[in-house]
């Protein structure tokens, strides 16, 4: 059985796409580059649809990742050392990455019919947060994340990839404004309370466990909480217990408190 072939000709096209790719995107984004092994895993196992999947010469191919592409028929091969270093210009290269088709755009109306809740996050910034965030949103069974003025021109940003281990491709990751969402709760059809979070809240956590109605869970940045205008069109605030002499909870923390919270709701539909 040979093995995946080996790319050591500059004029080769993947050498192009990934060095393009590797670059600080300057127009619009049709394709992203992947790196590493779990993001990229998840990324597969996720649909999306893959150009090419790469290996570092010399550098042990992950079996999961061959398993994975081989069920998907993506093309593997392997990139030489020298061309490698050319590419990514840094100490530490990754070992496997891949080339995909950006997906397109999430809208809230693609998930209007969904019976899970939405998990908005309303001015958090922090990449790190949002990926952990988008984790727990896949793992706790939410239908979509919404994110607003985050600051990210797409989902397609490379450290917000890293940050979710490729999660951000499992499920919607809407990009919206605060008058698209309004508009969506509006709508009827959507059948969708606002919950906002607050420390002075007197709506209590536990009680969001029996609310037997689709909600959308808004946090805000841990210094400013949600806007003014989403707090307006609340129909619950709610508060976690905490120490009174404790400032905050992380956001990514207070957002996997309240999806455990509707677990139960979210994972048995």
């Amino acid at each position: 059985m040979t093995g995946p072939a080996l790319i050591t000709d500059r004029s080769d096209p993947a050498v192009q796409r990934l060095t393009d790719l590797n670059r600080k995107a300057r127009g619009p984004v049709r394709s992203l580059l992947i790196e590493d092994f779990d993001p990229l895993l998840q990324a597969i196992r996720s649909g999306l649809d893959f150009v090419e999947v790469y290996g570092l010469q010399g550098a042990d191919f992950p079996d999961e990742i061959r398993e994975a592409c081989d069920d998907r028929r993506i093309p593997v091969r392997l990139l030489s050392t020298e061309l490698a270093g050319e590419i990514f210009k840094i100490e530490k290269k990754p070992k496997v990455f891949g080339i995909a088709h950006l997906p397109k755009p999430a809208r809230l109306r693609d998930v209007a019919d969904n019976r899970q809740d939405l998990v908005v996050l309303d001015g958090v910034k922090i990449v790190g947060n949002i990926g952990a965030i988008i984790r727990s949103s896949f793992a706790f069974g939410v239908s979509a994340v919404v994110l607003i003025d985050s600051d990210l021109p797409s989902i397609a940003d490379r450290r917000l990839v890293r940050a979710s281990r490729g999660y951000v491709f499992s499920l919607p990751v809407i990009l919206a404004t605060r008058q698209q969402l309004a508009s969506f709760l509006q709508d009827q059809a959507s059948g969708v309370r606002l919950a906002t979070f607050d420390a002075h809240a007197e709506t209590q956590l536990e009680e969001l466990a029996g609310i037997p109605d689709r909600l959308a869970l808004v946090l805000g940045s841990e210094r400013f909480g949600p806007s003014s205008e989403l707090h307006r069109g609340s129909a619950l605030e709610v508060s976690i217990p905490m120490n009174p002499d404790a400032e905050s909870l992380n956001v990514s923390v207070s957002a996997g408190i309240a999806m455990y919270t509707r677990a139960a709701y979210n994972l048995s539909r």
